[in-house]
């Protein structure tokens, strides 16, 4: 029965699945973040990515969906992503998860905002917009 169980759970913590981690697994309890790669965030908004940068520290595809265009680019580290987004253009918003960025306009942005599940940044990537209440 425990065994059972533990098979379960860990499918349903795996990465790639539907369910909008936004880079991040239960296990046991805690929160632990999981690297996606560029693919599979793009799998999560129904695209294939055109990848226009492949390096060790970081990748970056291109997406058109009926949702829009946008870029998702992933990092090796949270230090990359960081400098990276200090030169990123400030007149795009950003979705920001762990290891990853997501660039386009707001309504690009906020149509695939709850698939990937990550932070609205408006400006400055370290401050997320708070989620307006119902």
């Amino acid at each position: 029965m425990a065994c059972g169980l533990f098979v379960v759970l860990a499918a349903a913590c795996s990465p790639g699945g539907g369910g909008g981690s936004g880079g991040y697994v239960a296990a046991a309890g805690n929160v632990k973040p999981v690297a996606l790669t560029v693919e599979q965030l793009a799998a999560k908004v129904g695209c294939r990515p055109k990848i226009q940068i492949d390096a060790a520290e970081l990748r970056q595809g291109h997406c058109k969906t009926r949702d829009g265009e946008f870029f998702i680019t992933t990092f090796s580290t949270e230090a990359g992503k960081d400098a990276w987004m200090d030169t990123a253009p400030e007149y795009n918003p950003h979705l920001v998860g762990y290891l990853w960025t997501a660039l386009s306009t707001r309504k690009v942005l906020d149509k695939i905002r709850v698939r990937l599940n990550g932070d609205l940044h408006l400006k400055d990537h370290r401050t997320k917009t708070p989620t307006p209440s119902p």
